[in-house]
């Protein structure tokens, strides 16, 4: 067994939930077998193998890019809550 009873009433508690004797049962039971197939993927030889790669040939869906009309900075700043001479100004949220 991977998972005890009392990890999955370890975890319970943390995330703040209340469970059932069942309910600990049913999930203990649950995340054993989840995390013996994980360790059922991790014994695979991925030597080789691309990070990205896909079953079946991938193409991106996006349309090219083509340069457009730009706004001028009067325009874009127009609708701005608060600028200083041609930048956004926002809130700090780093002290």
């Amino acid at each position: 067994m991977k998972i005890t009873r009392a990890e999955v009433e370890h975890v319970a508690r943390l995330a703040r939930l209340e469970l059932s004797e069942q309910e600990l049962d049913t999930f203990t039971a649950q995340m054993d077998s989840i995390l013996n197939y994980v360790e059922k993927l991790n014994a695979l030889d991925t030597d080789g193998i691309v990070p990205t790669s896909h079953a079946v040939p991938m193409e991106n869906a996006f349309r090219p890019d083509q340069p457009g009309q730009s706004l001028d900075v009067p325009d874009a700043l127009a609708n701005a809550p608060h600028h200083a001479e041609s930048f956004f100004t926002v809130p700090q949220v780093i002290e």
